[in-house]
């Protein structure tokens, strides 16, 4: 795959629509590093949102415990 169609799949891997038209604008010219350095700072937003959700199942998971130990 090159990197014009990886572009044209950000979305699907969630970014927005600002941000993929944002590292549209960086590819169409030529702008290579900053792209680069665009796409790892978005990276880094993907990985809070995935650490986020990780906390969120942890919480669950210590109330199921909680629940479960109530129950016997």
């Amino acid at each position: 795959m090159d990197l014009k169609m990886m572009i044209d799949s950000l979305y699907e891997i969630g970014l927005t629509d600002e941000q993929k038209r944002t590292a549209r604008k960086l590819y169409d010219m030529g702008q290579n590093a900053e792209l680069i350095r665009y796409l790892k700072k978005c990276r880094c937003g993907l990985i809070d949102e995935m650490h986020e959700s990780q906390r969120k199942v942890d919480r669950m998971d210590y109330l199921i415990r909680k629940a479960e130990k109530e129950t016997v």
